[in-house]
């Protein structure tokens, strides 16, 4: 990796770190605060919002390093800065789930305009499943369920931030090894900030991530991810993203069989499940959730993605894995516990 590289990704640590600290002591003034609640897993009000810090941190190095690559993808900017922007006025006034849909679609099309798109779901077994005319929804479809499902995760201290520098470091690993420019940058100064956003939010947290943070980091991976099927098989983004994407199909299939809206909030999240396995230690279920994500990770970059047969069969074996697991391990009956113990 070139010099110049390390000394980007020191100053948008740097700058993160400054921003985030900014942001804590003028969060009261700012409306920037979480006050508990019944789903709260802290008891005091914490300021939050510092995806504003890590957001201007990436932005300002690529717009002073890396400004002729800014134009180039000028309309995946835009959407970015559209996420970032409702996150924002999410974290001070709260914004309807309908506004947040329809703005992460818009900012969907702007990267599909910037011919960032899934065009194919993988070749099986010698046949190309070509998606024509159906890229466009695929792509918004990808797009906000991602997007929606890292903003999930938020729910303990350290969590998404760890989750999103393991998957940054995927996308990087990808960018590097593709000569991808705008995936490794855009991985490497968010990994930057988000390490420096750590120092502030692991447990005890000073600080929350908010919907400045979440929504948009949630935006910039599906983006990157999208623009990295250029080079692998889309199944490997399952796995590099496996967590956020597990835990938002269980809660909703559980919701749902509960007689619930899949959209209606409350603690049957895996990290909810873990945190209540492991009595209320946040450090050693985060710990424990780096690991699950880290093992994906690993697996979706292995060897075995080199075919598209080996894709899927380790695609298909990981879910029985999983599925079985999570029966072994009784998170189902753990899962269906919290949520008759929210009805009662």
């Amino acid at each position: 990796m070139q010099t110049d590289y390390y000394f980007m990704m020191a100053t948008s640590f740097v700058l993160s770190f400054i921003f985030i600290k900014l942001i804590i002591k003028y969060a009261t003034k700012l409306n920037l605060v979480d006050v508990p609640n019944s789903r709260s897993t802290h008891k005091h009000t914490t300021p939050r919002g510092a995806g504003i810090g890590i957001f201007l941190s990436i932005t300002t190095v690529i717009l002073f390093t890396h400004f002729s690559l800014f134009m180039e993808y000028i309309l995946s900017f835009i959407g970015m800065i559209f996420i970032f922007g409702m996150g924002i006025w999410d974290d001070r006034h709260d914004v309807k789930p309908k506004t947040k849909f329809l703005l992460i679609i818009l900012s969907s099309i702007l990267i599909y305009m910037d011919n960032i798109q899934i065009t194919t779901l993988g070749t099986y077994f010698g046949f190309d499943v070509s998606l024509g005319y159906l890229a466009l929804p695929f792509t918004i479809l990808a797009v906000v369920s991602f997007t929606n499902a890292f903003n999930l995760i938020d729910g303990l201290d350290g969590l998404s931030a760890g989750i999103g520098l393991i998957i940054m470091a995927s996308l990087a690993s990808i960018g590097y090894q593709y000569n991808d420019e705008f995936i490794l940058i855009i991985s490497l100064f968010t990994m930057a900030s988000l390490v420096a956003f750590l120092f502030f939010n692991w447990s005890p947290a000073s600080i929350f991530m908010g919907d400045s943070g979440s929504l948009t980091i949630g935006f910039i991976i599906s983006l990157l991810s999208i623009k990295s099927l250029e080079y692998i098989h889309p199944i490997t983004i399952f796995y590099i993203t496996a967590l956020p994407i597990l835990d938002t199909v269980i809660v909703f299939v559980r919701r749902i069989r509960s007689g619930h809206s899949p959209f209606e909030a409350d603690k049957s999240h895996i990290h909810h499940i873990l945190l209540d396995f492991f009595k209320n230690n946040v450090s050693r279920t985060v710990s424990y959730l780096f690991l699950v994500q880290l093992l994906f990770t690993l697996a979706g970059l292995s060897s075995f993605m080199s075919t598209s047969d080996g894709a899927f069969g380790l695609f298909v074996f990981s879910i029985i894995l999983w599925l079985s697991y999570m029966t072994f391990t009784g998170m189902y009956t753990r899962q269906q516990q919290l949520l008759d113990r929210r009805e009662k």
